[in-house]
């Protein structure tokens, strides 16, 4: 993964194809899809856990295939990320109640979001992807060492649904983001329409879209 050029990141977007940000206490629209894909760059968007404004992403891999969201753009970039977590940054936060599936928090994000990080996370922080690969090779490590991690904080062990959390990696920037355009995932029928108005290829998913082109970029 040292070699951007073979790396494919995800942005993750709202049902509507929208970047979303805190105003207050308001979740309020941020970047459209549409002015991602025509200015060619995405704009640092999340602020949670007391941590600067970042613009949060996956990198796909043989082991990390999944997203934090169904829908949105697949992306390739000649910058460096600032730093890479393993799982998603709110399974090192002093959360008591983690939930996975966003919709259920969507209303209610300057809560969720205001709690600060365990101490200590900072062992979940890496530099770059292949560091952080090596030493978190697949999520099933990721969940174990985690759970080790929030036991001897005081936390009780996560449930197993909590799973999904370690099956993407966060890889973190915290400036705006040159990108070139390279696909739009999705199962609903919106994001077959953006990635035709647009003449980008369509995958129902970010896993569909590397099994299907993973050969080509060896």
């Amino acid at each position: 993964m040292s070699n951007l050029s073979n790396t494919f990141f995800v942005k993750s977007l709202e049902e509507d194809f929208y970047t979303k940000t805190l105003k207050g206490t308001k979740k309020v629209n941020f970047q459209s899809i549409s002015d991602i894909i025509t200015k060619k760059r995405i704009l640092p968007n999340t602020k949670s856990f007391g941590r600067k404004r970042r613009l949060s992403t996956t990198i796909l891999s043989n082991h990390y295939l999944k997203t934090y969201r169904p829908q949105g753009i697949i992306f390739q970039t000649k910058q460096k990320p600032k730093y890479v977590l393993p799982c998603d940054l709110v399974l090192l936060s002093r959360a008591d109640k983690i939930v996975v599936h966003y919709y259920r928090i969507k209303n209610n994000l300057h809560t969720y979001y205001n709690h600060e990080l365990i101490g200590g996370f900072e062992g979940f922080v890496f530099e770059d992807f292949d560091s952080m690969v090596k030493q978190f090779p697949s999520p099933k490590k990721v969940w174990s060492v985690v759970n080790t991690f929030r036991k001897k904080a005081g936390y009780p062990v996560l449930h197993k649904e909590k799973y999904r959390l370690v099956e993407y990696n966060e890889v973190v920037f915290q400036s705006p983001v040159n990108i070139t355009p390279v696909a739009v995932f999705g199962y609903r029928k919106e994001a077959r329409i953006i990635a035709k108005r647009f003449n980008l290829p369509y995958y129902s998913s970010a896993k569909d879209f590397w099994k299907k082109t993973k050969k080509n970029f060896k």
